[in-house]
């Protein structure tokens, strides 16, 4: 039974170190000693600029006014909203915001994000898709940077850079040091092949390129480029593409969103199991490591805590282990009871850790309650 215990304490350690400092370790070297250059070309093709909305009343007049601000030759853009069931103000802002590119797709029954943009897609006019959410406002050179990308022939889609902004409490600031982590690992793989997401609020992919999703589908950013990856073409990371966005303060914000988004991960296996199968998948190892590895890592956590409680008076390893593990525990309700220590570094990183694992265990639980997510 010792060794048995010891075993598992071993493989949970070795994956939990692999997932989180292994492989972006050897995914960053692998990005400085083979490089892949990107042979970018400025360009200006016509343009579908894609945004589903539900409900989005409150920024859809900004978002369209920050779209009017690229530095792109306007006569290239279209822009179509498509209206997923809306029942606020959103369709009516957009038919009166006075701007002939825009066009309003508007669907009175909710049918959830993916069969909207199959929708929209299938309007749209441009040779090229920029696929982006209401919310988050565009840098003015985003979508030329991103198009520039889209002039290599070996490069499918582009993925801009999502910035978080206002972290204001020890929890946003973890997350958004969590999230240049996060970036990291996507501008390694980025550079020495290609990245398994992209960012949902800015990306921009050749349009004959897209295949409509399956009903339902809650990662699009995922599953639309592992598809453009499955047919030979590189998906890129454009550092210079931005986008802004609002950190959430703390984790009752980001509870529901990270749960479904995490949950969607299981429901892409269910949707294309082609992604487990090294042969069809050409970014299986990374698509492994990056996504599905994490969702085992509360559960390698907790056989870590379990086993190394057990042989602690045993072996010197486990002892180590599991003072440190009493430790990082510490330093979240150390967070908890004292929130002016959160900002302290130690102790921010510590929360942000625990509550992205305690996440993803509850996204895994819920997937396997209910594999209906919710549309959005």
């Amino acid at each position: 039974m010792t060794g048995l215990l010891y075993w598992t304490f071993w493989a949970s350690l070795l994956l939990l170190a692999y997932v989180f400092v292994g492989y972006p370790a050897v995914i960053w070297l692998l990005a400085r000693l083979s490089p892949l250059p990107i042979r970018k070309r400025e360009q200006y093709p016509s343009v579908s600029v894609i945004i589903v909305v539900h409900d989005a009343g409150r920024c859809i007049q900004a978002k369209l006014a920050n779209l009017d601000t690229l530095n792109y030759p306007p006569e290239q853009i279209e822009i179509i909203v498509a209206c997923d069931g809306c029942t606020d103000s959103t369709a009516r802002l957009v038919r009166g915001c006075g701007d002939p590119r825009v066009r309003l797709l508007e669907f009175p029954e909710r049918r959830g994000k993916a069969a909207c943009l199959n929708d929209a897609v299938a309007a749209a006019r441009g040779k090229v898709l920029l696929l982006t959410d209401a919310r988050q406002k565009l840098a003015p050179l985003a979508l030329r940077e991103l198009v520039a990308n889209l002039a290599d022939p070996l490069v499918g889609a582009a993925s801009g850079e999502l910035l978080l902004s206002d972290a204001e409490t020890g929890f946003a600031l973890g997350v958004d040091a969590y999230w240049h982590y996060e970036k990291l690992i996507r501008r390694s793989e980025s550079a020495c092949g290609s990245t398994i997401g992209v960012t949902g609020a800015i990306y921009a992919m050749h349009r004959d390129l897209f295949q409509p999703l399956p009903p339902g589908t809650v990662l699009d950013d995922v599953l639309v480029p592992m598809r453009v990856a499955a047919r030979g073409y590189r998906v890129v990371f454009e550092p210079r593409a931005l986008a802004w966005d609002r950190v959430t303060q703390q984790p009752v914000e980001e509870r529901q969103r990270k749960i479904r988004t995490l949950a969607g991960n299981c429901q892409l296996i269910q949707l294309a199991p082609w992604l487990l199968s090294p042969v069809k998948n050409p970014l299986w190892l990374r698509f492994v490591s990056h996504k599905l590895l994490r969702l085992l890592a509360p559960w390698l956590l907790l056989a870590l805590a379990v086993t190394s409680a057990r042989l602690a008076t045993d072996r010197l390893a486990c002892a180590i282990t599991l003072a440190l593990l009493l430790a990082g525990g510490s330093l979240v309700l150390l967070g908890q009871w004292l929130p002016p220590l959160g900002r302290w570094l130690p102790v921010r990183l510590s929360v942000a850790f625990f509550y992205l694992n305690l996440f993803a265990a509850q996204a895994l639980l819920a997937f396997a309650r209910n594999r209906r997510l919710h549309l959005w």
